[in-house]
């Protein structure tokens, strides 16, 4: 029985929606949080692999097998201009 009013009341609402023309807003503020949503996602997953990269370098600078000037060298390598 709930299900049926949950059912009537969004039906309402998609309908309030449609007649007021708020539709239009509704897509391009939902366009927004979602992009914003994937950028800030994207970004946290940039940083947890540029800090798992780090910590392997470190890793190859403590056993030996790599120098530390040639850990500086690769730590700069990937600085530069963004794509985007």
């Amino acid at each position: 029985m709930m299900t049926l009013l949950a059912q009537a009341d969004a039906g309402n609402f998609l309908n309030q929606v449609m007649e007021k023309g708020y539709f239009p807003w509704l897509l391009v503020v939902g366009g927004i949080v979602v992009c914003s949503i994937a950028k800030h996602t994207a970004s946290a997953i940039k940083g947890v692999a540029k800090e798992r990269t780090r910590r392997e370098i470190a890793a190859f600078i403590a056993e030996g097998s790599m120098s530390p000037e040639q850990g500086e060298k690769l730590m700069k390598a990937g600085k530069g201009g963004s794509i985007c």
